[in-house]
């Protein structure tokens, strides 16, 4: 239809039974003004199409294209022959992503006036984004289609959208936003409830993100949050939602999960990926990553007791070391507050001399000969107890006090060394702030003049982490440390960001083989036995000697001998001991210790001993729990249970765990579980999946996370309350509770 037929059936109108002027020019003497006739309406009617400014389109009474303004198909590119003709429907659909087209279609279809109503084209819809405005048009009673307008709104229509999207995401990362994130949590949970369904969320924080920021920049730390953005997207391959909450805190909701098995290997891979190195334009950078895990309903039914429980259990894991993931439990709070008085009471533990040192062997792998001895430090806590070694370190890590505890340390044991046999050295620990620190050089003069201990029998374990700080300040106390003749081991290399650069920049004496790498050994064989046979053969190139930690298998052990490996350390030597067990030993000159597996067997079983519930048929029995393994536990305080009676463990917190009892001896049962419990990011172990507090809701109980003994029985995997009758199995008498 040319402009001018347009023209004409639009005069028409509504005016149904009239008829379109007749007269092309005529005087309007009431406002004393000249009305253009048709010919002048159209010509002003292509200049305007023309300039852009307007656009025209008409429909037959079927929605198809009768007249479409040339201008519109040159700004969707298009030949207008592509498009008068066809169905409107088929041309244009929403512009917005989640309407369909039908909307468009339900709109003509009510033979209604519309306008506002945002399009693209359908085989062009990266290009314009087009207004449109439509009148349908009758003759008298006769519905004959549309008369419509079009504009062109493709930049305002994309400030819009960028305001839209600035409003629900992150402008650097791209991912969604903490306003938005927070609306999905709980709108997630809300629905979630009423359905009975299960949503994990994880709550990320970057470790040593500050120090890229200080030392290469924030333009640096704005193109790694990029990069980390990019790697999670990668990392986490299930339905989920990613946001970036601020600064370098990220969270992750995944709906429908609640197997901690899985929840922990998704965390895991974060974790791995997230600390690769990172290459920017103002150099590499390595940082890490911890994460702290909650799962609705299990640890909280609304978004804020489940945000709540994520940030808790991601505390916990940093100071569990950072660099690992945490589920939430129950025992989290008290612990985080006991955490920080501890931590606040380190300073008077250093001035009451309340810390003390334990000594772990380590040993030539060939001849089992004791060749030094790495101190850890405790503390004899006034009310706690003795914090062991590997508790203290967190604790440390996480107060100001790293340096002064750091100095005593290094006194301490060259005091305690000096007097073992001179073929024996002493290992300490040197963590960041202490290696970093004013007066570093003359406290380990001092400590070395003060006791005439021979520098070369004091080994310092320093690791990579010292090679992020000030390039200059770090070789030059590289160089004073070799010139006082003080040995110096490169700690945990293969902690997946080790670089062969520190090798050649430093006076390193021996490498020391990261424990995750040796376990990630023993658990998968070839490719990682291969990875320490060439940094075994690399070390031996450089003239270094190799020392791997944490073994625990003779297996293992026999491997990393035929790998190369030099001295080795952990569970199947010894644990860490007393000094004077240490001095006893060393008594008689040469100290040899055989690996051996016992010791191993006897280090993987944790000792827990706590009180826990088993129900057996319709009854519940407290017993007390005295070790744990990922296959089974010991319990005592019962008597009369023969060997294959099945128990439901209840663990706390809707962990039951099925398991079989395959010892029994008086009062004690060894059990064995139907299905191994997993790793809870701490060294803990817990169970893959909880009794949904829905299940509790069905059997009468309040919906709320479980607190232990907060039911009977279980029968046939459903709650049930018991039938009253006595006992199937008797109480030792020295366990017997109160209420049995």
């Amino acid at each position: 239809m040319p402009l001018k037929g347009f023209l004409s059936s639009r005069s028409g109108g509504k005016q149904r039974g009239g008829r379109a002027p007749e007269s092309v020019r005529f005087s309007d003497t009431r406002n004393g003004a000249d009305v253009l006739g048709d010919d002048e309406k159209l010509a002003m009617l292509s200049d305007l199409e023309r300039s852009g400014l307007g656009w025209f389109w008409a429909s037959d009474a079927d929605g198809n294209l009768t007249y479409l303004s040339a201008t519109i198909a040159e700004r969707i590119e298009l030949p207008l022959s592509d498009l008068v003709g066809h169905k409107l429907i088929e041309v244009f659909a929403s512009a917005e992503q989640e309407v369909r087209s039908k909307t468009l279609a339900l709109k003509l279809a009510a033979r209604k006036s519309f306008s506002g109503f945002a399009v693209r084209a359908q085989k062009r819809p990266d290009r314009a984004v087009l207004r449109l405005a439509g009148q349908p048009v009758f003759e008298g009673d006769r519905f004959v289609g549309y008369r419509g307008t079009g504009t062109d709104i493709t930049d305002e229509y994309h400030r819009e959208e960028e305001t839209e999207r600035l409003a629900k995401y992150d402008s650097l990362t791209g991912l969604s936003n903490r306003h938005r994130m927070d609306r999905l949590i709980e709108t997630t949970l809300t629905a979630f409830k009423a359905a009975k369904r299960s949503c994990a969320v994880l709550m990320l924080d970057l470790d040593r993100f500050k120090h890229v920021n200080d030392t290469l920049g924030h333009g640096a730390g704005d193109e790694l949050l990029k990069q980390v953005a990019d790697r999670l997207k990668r990392s986490v391959e299930v339905d989920c939602e990613i946001g970036r909450l601020g600064g370098d805190e990220f969270q992750v909701i995944i709906p429908d999960h609640d197997d901690r098995g899985d929840l922990g290997e998704i965390a895991l891979k974060i974790i791995t990926m997230l600390k690769q190195p990172y290459s920017l334009d103002e150099g590499r950078a390595v940082i890490g990553a911890s994460i702290g895990i909650a799962v609705a309903p299990h640890d909280g039914v609304d978004a804020e007791a489940i945000v709540r429980a994520a940030d808790l259990a991601l505390y916990a894991a940093k100071n569990d070391g950072r660099g690992r993931f945490r589920f939430f439990s129950g025992e989290l709070e008290n612990e985080a507050l006991f955490r920080r008085r501890l931590e606040e009471g380190l300073e008077e533990a250093v001035r009451e001399q309340q810390l003390f040192l334990r000594y772990e062997p380590i040993v030539e792998a060939t001849s089992s000969h004791v060749t030094a001895l790495e101190a850890h430090i405790c503390w004899e806590h006034s009310q706690r107890g003795v914090i062991e070694e590997d508790e203290f370190a967190l604790i440390l890590d996480g107060s100001g006090q790293v340096v002064e505890v750091g100095t005593w340390a290094i006194m301490e044991a060259c005091r305690t060394a000096a007097s073992w046999p001179e073929t024996v050295r002493v290992a300490v620990n040197i963590p960041v702030p202490l290696f970093m620190a004013d007066g570093f050089i003359e406290t380990v003069s001092d400590a070395l003049a003060s006791t005439d201990l021979a520098a070369n029998r004091l080994e310092f374990e320093i690791s990579e982490a010292i090679f992020f700080g000030d390039p200059e300040a770090v070789d030059r106390t590289l160089a004073n440390l070799f010139r006082l003749g003080v040995r110096l081991t490169l700690d945990e290399f293969g902690s997946g960001y080790s670089s062969l650069a520190y090798l050649r920049r430093a006076p390193f004496d021996t490498v020391k083989i990261d424990e995750a790498l040796i376990a990630e050994a023993e658990e998968n064989g070839g490719r990682d036995l291969g990875l320490i046979r060439a940094i075994a053969a690399l070390a031996e190139a450089l003239d270094m000697g190799t020392i791997a930690n944490g073994i625990e298998t003779m297996t293992l052990f026999e491997r990393l001998k035929d790998c190369g490996i030099g001295r080795v350390e952990g569970p199947i030597v010894s644990d860490p001991l007393e000094r004077d067990a240490v001095e006893s030993e060393l008594t008689g000159g040469a100290w040899t210790i055989a690996p051996s597996g016992d010791r191993t067997a006897r280090a993987r079983r944790r000792t827990v001993y706590r009180k826990i519930q088993v129900i057996h048929d319709d009854h519940s029995y407290e017993v007390t729990l005295r070790n744990l393994s990922r296959t089974g536990a010991l319990i005592e305080g019962l008597v009369d249970v023969p060997k294959g009676t099945q128990f439901v463990v209840d663990l706390g917190g809707g962990q039951l765990a099925v398991a079989e009892v395959n010892r029994s001896n008086g009062d004690t049962q060894a059990l064995e579980f139907e299905q191994p419990l997993v790793d809870d990011g701490s060294g803990g172990l817990v169970t893959r999946n909880r009794v949904s507090p829905y299940a509790l809701a069905s059997a009468g109980a309040a919906l709320a996370a479980l607190s232990p003994g907060n039911y009977k029985a279980m029968r046939g995997g459903a709650l049930s309350e018991g039938d009253g009758s006595a006992p199937k199995f008797g109480y030792a008498q020295r366990a017997r509770p109160e209420a049995a």
